[in-house]
């Protein structure tokens, strides 16, 4: 019994050594490549009220409680959410939109976690197509370190990332 309390007691000390030495920032990133223009696909991004025909997160909660606040899109555009235990509840606003090529958002999670992040979404013409970037940064607190040493972060939110960017090209790429 004292042996098996011990043994314990190390793989708690274990995960909780490794949470630690975790890096303290983080970044999760996608990129896909669409069959459209930058100008095609930018007010889908930069304009909160169309995130519902594209972001994953919309489909995981169709009774999600929204609001709008500010302009409808570009700097100062704000959107918050209020939804079940697969997408919690917090707000988004716009910070920085370049048109045609970049988007900055500000991130406020309230729940099931507070936290603070920056989302980008980069768009590169090449040609006729468009790279875009989907990116999320931000501070690692202890507690996102502790459920890293659990769970892929970065498999689980860039999963979402990536329909989010199949989503984008179904839109843009079918016929205006």
């Amino acid at each position: 019994m004292f042996i098996a309390l011990i043994i314990i007691v190390a793989v708690i000390a274990v995960v909780l050594i490794v949470a630690a030495m975790r890096p303290d920032q983080f970044r999760i990133e996608r990129s896909a490549t669409i069959q459209a223009t930058p100008e095609r696909i930018f007010p889908l991004i930069n304009d909160l009220h169309r995130w519902q025909s594209w972001s994953p997160y919309e489909k995981k909660d169709p009774d999600m409680q929204r609001s709008f606040e500010g302009p409808s899109s570009g700097p100062g555009a704000a959107y918050g959410w209020n939804g079940n235990k697969n997408i919690g509840s917090g707000r988004m606003e716009i910070s920085q939109s370049t048109p045609s090529s970049h988007v900055r958002l500000q991130l406020e999670f309230f729940t099931p976690f507070k936290a603070s992040n920056t989302a980008d979404f980069v768009l590169d013409p090449q040609g006729a197509a468009t790279r875009i970037t989907w990116s999320m940064q931000g501070r690692a607190n202890f507690m996102s370190k502790l459920m890293g040493v659990v769970f892929n972060i970065d498999k689980m939110v860039g999963k979402d990332f990536e329909d989010g960017l199949i989503n984008l090209r179904r839109l843009t790429e079918e016929p205006a």
